[in-house]
């Protein structure tokens, strides 16, 4: 699959997870029919009671469920950025995204907003008038093709509109309540 700026309509994802103090994780997901990510489509939330304890160096482990839930909210997408890094080190050591990767077979872009030592070789892309860059990482594409796509996504800032969005939308109050209360293992929730 080759992806560009002005590549076709489709359906493009960038997901994120935040933990509220009350417990629980909360997963957004805003589907947008560009790679842009300008014309956004949907977003959806999942809401868990549980996520397993932070470890360093398994992070995926807590993430992955509240992604899992999240996506499962949607059909096929063409390509998912996710809010970290795909690989944790040159020799491919897996981070998050090539978890993703892995479970959902299409390209993934990791994107990270701080610097990870040990990935050397992540690409630095410096958006508007940002001096910190962004650090990208990519499975199922090659790494400069993921930083372009990066570079290009929609917003005038260091972090992409949707990225912006997705943030925000995992971090609201009146879900952050919600995932400390027991509705289940998963509960979707549509937004307008």
């Amino acid at each position: 699959m080759t992806l560009h700026p002005g590549a076709r309509p489709g359906r493009y994802g960038v997901c994120d997870v935040h933990y509220p103090d009350a417990g629980g994780a909360v997963a957004a997901l805003v589907v947008a029919e560009d790679v842009a990510l300008s014309t956004v489509l949907a977003e959806h939330v999942a809401l868990l009671v549980q996520v397993a304890p932070y470890e360093p160096g398994a992070f995926f482990e807590r993430e992955l469920p509240a992604l899992r839930a999240v996506l499962a909210c949607v059909d096929a997408l063409d390509l998912l950025v996710v809010d970290g890094y795909v690989d944790l080190d040159p020799e491919g050591r897996p981070g998050l995204g090539a978890h993703v990767h892995a479970e959902v077979g299409v390209p993934v872009i990791g994107v990270a907003k701080t610097r990870f030592r040990a990935a050397s070789h992540a690409i630095e892309v410096r958006r508007g008038s940002a001096v910190r860059p962004l650090y990208v990482t990519a499975a199922g594409m090659p790494a400069e093709r993921a930083a372009a796509l990066v570079s290009a996504m929609a917003g005038p800032h260091r972090i992409p509109t949707a990225l912006r969005r997705v943030d925000a939308i995992a971090r609201r109050p009146e879900l952050a309540g919600v995932a400390g209360v027991a509705l289940g293992p998963t509960t979707p929730v549509g937004l307008s």
